[in-house]
């Protein structure tokens, strides 16, 4: 929290900037695409990378599907988790965030100008068109994060069971799932430091529909957490 408050204070005039061109792109969106909203977002998002002295590793931007929609799952470790990625995905792509928590102060603003979208967990008709919503919007070739943890209390470096709902925009969608895994994403807004920290981003090789049509829903959450689970592994032999 302290690197998100020195964030907050160091960059005020950039932020009052940023936030105010943001809020006019809103008010006049006939006059931007996607990709103005989106290279926005993006220098938001280094501005508060390099003033707050987070660097993120990328691996496999090459698995990325070159064209159409599609979905990356990721495992939710922390605030810094969708940073991480949308810095590292040069491509336009949006998030599926909780409702509650997409109208914290900035948050609303940011998930205004990448379009995201908002999940009402309180409300079943409100999810349901939500998703309705996604499955639309990934047909017609948009890119989005999910976090099917659901949310993330001292994860870590330990990825959670995944729930197996959030996987049915992509199988009513029929488009590819890139699993993502993210380690130390927990450490720039859990350690009370301002010391640099370094984060990863793993995208990795994509699941088309033939790969998981045949399975249901518990099962393609099992696969994805699994393929997670053994990259961390992989670079974290002991989880911390």
């Amino acid at each position: 929290m302290l690197r998100l408050v020195y964030i907050c204070i160091v960059a005020l005039p950039f932020i009052l900037f940023y936030f105010g061109k943001a809020a006019y792109i809103e008010k006049h969106s006939e006059n931007y695409d996607e990709y103005d909203r989106y290279k926005l977002a993006r220098r938001m998002l280094y501005l508060m990378k390099r003033i707050g002295f987070i660097h993120t590793d990328v691996y496999g931007t090459e698995n990325l599907p070159d064209s159409g929609g599609y979905i990356m799952y990721a495992n939710h470790q922390g605030k810094y988790d969708t940073v991480g990625i949308m810095d590292a995905h040069h491509n336009p792509c949006t998030v599926l965030i909780d409702e509650k928590t997409s109208r914290e102060p900035l948050v609303n603003d940011f998930i205004n100008l990448v379009k995201g979208s908002r999940l009402d967990k309180t409300n079943m008709e409100s999810q349901l068109k939500t998703i309705l919503n996604i499955i639309k919007e990934v047909k017609d070739g948009r890119r989005y994060i999910i976090f099917p943890e659901g949310g993330y209390t001292n994860n870590h470096n330990h990825v959670q069971d995944f729930l197996p709902g959030s996987f049915k925009c992509a199988t009513k969608s029929r488009c590819p799932i890139v699993p993502v895994a993210l380690i130390d994403s927990y450490k720039p807004f859990a350690i009370n430091s301002l010391r640099k920290v370094r984060t990863q981003v793993h995208f990795l090789e994509p699941l088309l529909y033939d790969d998981y049509k045949d399975l249901n829903t518990q099962e393609i959450a099992l696969l994805v957490k699994d393929l997670i689970t053994n990259t961390i592994d992989q670079y974290i032999p002991q989880k911390v």
